[in-house]
């Protein structure tokens, strides 16, 4: 049986993700740094698909994090096939308003953690029967956020990142996927510290059910990249195909301010 390595595998899309490769029968290690919720997952998916679900409390904000996770995925004997790099957080604001600590945390999460588990776990899949990697970016890389400077900046950075390797890698048998959802059902907002006016202003949120299933369509199709959700996702990340860019940032700021 395979296993799948979720990371902010205790709230939003990364629950969905395990939920799904659970059904799939897909073995799970968890990683996240709250215990209850973890292991009220790992009950509740051990017992519904009868899998075997591991749980890695780790908290990925702290620098090295991604080594700790990897030594004790050895340490236990586990073989990762899949690894979704899910975790990550934003933070709404003017950037010359925002705590620095915060904006740093939020880099070491969405971008340095993920390249340290990438490192980690490509090789040994490089070395052996092949595997795939999902890194979670955002409709966000695909263009300036003001109010999300730092946020859109490291999903940009995951995007291209996973651009690359998955040029590099697809023909050594695994995948690479950069994962694009919008605005999508989870804890997000809450924890960028959103206005509440901003949801009502801005529609309805993608279900994170269905942002999964075409993430792993989309794996199993071989592909660089996917915008998933709705059709407004896909429009938003080709503007700047046929606009400047600086008109853009200026609509998405009017768009932002609050």
């Amino acid at each position: 049986m395979k296993t799948a390595l979720i990371t902010g595998a205790s709230t939003g899309i990364g629950v969905v993700f395990a939920r799904q490769l659970a059904q799939r029968q897909m073995e799970l290690i968890l990683v996240a740094r709250s215990r209850d919720k973890l292991e009220q997952l790992a009950a509740e998916l051990g017992e519904q698909y009868g899998v075997k679900v591991t749980v890695i409390v780790q908290d990925l904000t702290v620098a090295g994090a991604g080594k700790l996770v990897y030594d004790t995925v050895n340490q236990k004997g586990i073989n990762v096939d899949l690894l979704v790099n899910n975790a990550g957080f934003g933070d709404y604001g003017a950037f010359s308003e925002q705590d620095l600590a915060r904006q740093l945390e939020m880099i070491q999460l969405n971008n340095l953690v993920l390249v340290e588990l990438s490192h980690y776990f490509l090789r040994p899949m490089l070395a052996g029967a092949g595997g795939a990697i999902i890194n979670v970016a955002s409709i966000a890389g695909f263009q300036p956020l003001p109010y999300l400077s730092v946020y859109a900046a490291t999903k940009a950075f995951v995007l291209s990142f996973s651009e690359s390797l998955w040029a590099e890698n697809k023909d050594k048998g695994v995948k690479i996927l950069a994962l694009c959802p919008g605005p999508t059902e989870s804890n997000f907002f809450e924890v960028a510290r959103f206005p509440s006016a901003f949801m009502g202003k801005n529609g309805r949120l993608d279900s994170a059910e269905v942002v999964v299933q075409e993430a792993l369509t989309a794996l199993a199709n071989k592909r660089p990249n996917v915008v998933a959700g709705k059709l407004a996702n896909k429009i938003i990340v080709n503007l700047p195909r046929f606009l400047p860019r600086s008109w853009i940032v200026s609509l998405i700021e009017k768009q932002f301010k609050l």
